[in-house]
């Protein structure tokens, strides 16, 4: 933790139009790494990484709809617990070092803003993201650990063009588990978050 950040610098976000200027900044620098699908030079016996299409936009094609209420989806509550159950279970997550922390927010989204958590990630463009995708698709931040973020999903998209747009929007959130560590395909990561009720992410 470090010093609290100001709900106003999430306020003064403009979304859209950040994501607009990320993606043709981001679209600008990876264009090269699409078009040409020769594999890039790799160590002798490490598997190359596979060719990247990249994102199938040619501008920002806009936040990904909101996905509406389902009775036969799980609860925000639940989702929650079942994310938790999951780091647990799975043991790579440092439960053992981590602490419960009640924050005075008024929503989830706003907590690692007023705890002042110092990972690398950009804080208010994040923030501004998980306020957004609470009230898109029902997201709640459930734990952080160390350069770590992992948010419960309640009504993840279930269609494939539906999870491309947000595939984008997690691109543009600077993660590098998604962008760097290595980069998945972005078709690949897209169709995995179809019904996905988890999402990770980290910064180095």
């Amino acid at each position: 933790m470090g010093k609290p950040l100001s709900l106003d610098h999430a306020d003064a976000v403009r979304l859209d139009e950040v994501l607009a200027a990320g993606f043709a900044e981001y679209r600008r620098s990876r264009l090269p790494f699409w078009t040409d699908p020769t594999p890039a030079p790799v160590p002798e016996g490490i598997e190359p990484w596979p060719h990247d299409p990249g994102p199938p936009f040619e501008q920002w094609p806009g936040l990904a709809s909101e996905m509406p209420l389902a009775s036969e989806g799980p609860t925000p509550e639940e989702a929650a617990s079942n994310l938790l159950a999951g780091l647990i279970e799975t043991g790579q997550f440092g439960l053992d070092e981590c602490r419960l922390v009640l924050v005075p927010a008024h929503r989830s989204s706003d907590a690692l803003a007023l705890i002042g958590w110092s990972a690398k990630a950009p804080l208010p463009l994040l923030c501004a993201l998980l306020r957004s995708w609470e009230e898109r698709f029902g997201a709640q931040v459930v734990a952080v650990f160390g350069n770590e973020l992992h948010v419960s999903v309640p009504r993840p998209p279930v269609e494939a063009e539906h999870a491309s747009l947000l595939a984008l929007e997690h691109v543009l959130s600077t993660a590098d588990n998604i962008v760097d560590d290595p980069p998945a395909p972005f078709p690949e990561y897209a169709m995995d978050l179809v019904g996905r009720t988890s999402w990770s992410f980290w910064w180095d």
